[in-house]
């Protein structure tokens, strides 16, 4: 079966599946970069290989989302993937269902916040990144291997706040909605509880071992994530448009603060834009 760490682009995934990967696919919990492959993401090429679809097509591959997944679940096994799909169904095609799904985290994160990683990772200015954020027809798909995969690994992403309600509104599969900031501000207590929702619901009936734990968050601080990417590069960074370099992956962490980043006018923008999830998740 299939559990799902899920996010909105930019909202902390990577971080996350650093800190489960090397808790659960590590003997001591310390982390390395290879171990982070253990949680691959769904939906990619490779998971559409023996189905017949047009890759020009951009959502030809949701038609197959859920036999890819039956396909996946065929050994019985607990696998994790990342995903940046909006939960719910594209043309009548679902993105999963209770049959092939056990569980997923959601992890959100403050839209003033996202909107200044989104910025650096796909080169776009505030009123750019704000029409990309806003976008509910908006996808993303491997722009580095159009060529050859076309958009065989689509993604239905639509809007920051349709994808983060579309988790949160399904009733499909239990989830657990964290907060981006309160794992940056309370890492440990908050992977505990993740790790504790995973066991239960999941099955697994292991304790929680409280040392590597300490090793996975430890391991795991953002100023060493980018340091690795600096001396060994990071294979999820993308090419930048202007000069063919790659551009960093781990970008501010705890330093992007959208109250002295974001200039008055983008700030109220977002604000009004999203006022009301920003309410609700008690953002100041």
């Amino acid at each position: 079966m299939i559990f799902w760490i899920a996010s909105y682009p930019k909202s902390g995934n990577t971080w996350l599946r650093a800190l489960l990967s090397s808790y659960y696919y590590t003997e001591d919990g310390k982390y390395h970069q290879s171990i982070i492959k253990k949680i691959g993401q769904f939906p990619e090429k490779r998971h559409f290989e023996s189905f017949e679809y047009d890759k020009n097509i951009v959502t030809d591959t949701s038609k197959y989302w859920l036999k890819a997944q039956e396909k996946i679940n065929l050994d019985n096994t607990l696998r994790f993937f990342k995903t940046h799909n909006s939960f719910g169904a594209l043309n009548n095609h679902h993105f999963t269902d209770q049959k092939n799904s056990i569980g997923g985290i959601y992890i959100v994160r403050d839209p003033r916040n996202v909107i200044t990683s989104l910025k650096n990772h796909y080169e776009l200015n505030d009123d750019e990144a704000l029409v990309w954020m806003m976008n509910e027809k908006n996808y993303i798909y491997d722009v580095s291997n159009f060529e050859e995969d076309g958009y065989s690994d689509f993604q239905f992403i639509s809007s920051w706040n349709m994808n983060y309600k579309s988790w949160k509104v399904q009733s499909k599969i239990p989830i657990k909605i964290i907060k981006y900031e309160d794992l940056l501000n309370e890492t440990f207590v908050i992977v505990k509880d993740i790790i504790k929702f995973i066991n239960q619901t999941t099955f697994i009936n292991n304790k929680i071992n409280i040392e590597k734990l300490k090793n996975s968050v430890s391991s795991t601080f953002f100023d060493k994530l980018k340091d690795d990417e600096k001396k060994n590069g990071f294979s999820e960074s993308i090419i930048s448009k202007k000069d063919k370099n790659k551009i960093p992956f781990f970008f501010l962490g705890p330093k992007n603060d959208w109250k002295k980043i974001l200039d008055d006018k983008i700030k109220n923008k977002i604000s009004s834009i999203y006022e009301q999830e920003l309410k609700e998740l008690e953002y100041n």
